[in-house]
């Protein structure tokens, strides 16, 4: 029987590895395969350098599984980075974007992502960015709702007619 080849196997095992990170179940397997490697003889330096891992990650997932079991291998929950908002900051938040940005000596009268961006610098002493601050109206259950222009002397026939879509949901017929 001939040997088996696999082409171009650098980049092949950088892409394996990618899409053993691609999901959870993936990563367990793969933290399972680690563990059998050991339990069948082999040292977390061999098992590490048969599935491209570091041999401290490796001893770990012995560990976690010698500790607590399956549970161990699985995915934990991930805290992420902590808010620069404590919690009373993030309640009288809420209040401010109930009232009207003018209230706090702002130039406009809608919330948007920059707005708030300044407001949290001013009042807050916190520095984000303005796409998170455009999450945050989502996170408190907020909207962001964008004016339509008006032209104050234009002619409401006209008006309509240059509308793309028909009135009351009809279409043209074009």
């Amino acid at each position: 029987m001939r040997k088996l080849e696999i082409s171009d196997t650098e980049v092949m095992s950088v892409a394996i590895g990618q899409e053993i990170e691609r999901n959870e179940e993936s990563r367990y397997d793969h933290r399972l395969h680690g563990v059998l490697l050991v339990a069948n003889g082999m040292s977390a330096r061999q098992a590490a350098l048969w599935l491209n891992e570091s041999e401290r990650t490796v001893q770990r997932w012995v560990n976690r599984f010698e500790a607590i079991g399956f549970a161990g291998l699985q995915e934990g929950e991930r805290s992420g980075r902590p808010s620069r908002l404590s919690d009373a900051h993030w309640q009288s938040l809420a209040c401010d974007l109930r009232r009207s940005p003018r209230e706090f000596g702002l130039a406009q009268t809608l919330w948007d992502g920059k707005l708030l961006a300044e407001h949290l610098r001013q009042r807050y002493q916190v520095a984000l960015g303005t796409r998170q601050c455009q999450r945050l109206f989502g996170q408190m259950g907020f909207r962001l709702r964008k004016p339509r222009p008006v032209i104050a002397k234009a002619d409401p026939a006209a008006q309509a007619a240059f509308k793309k879509t028909a009135a009351h949901g009809r279409r043209s017929k074009s």
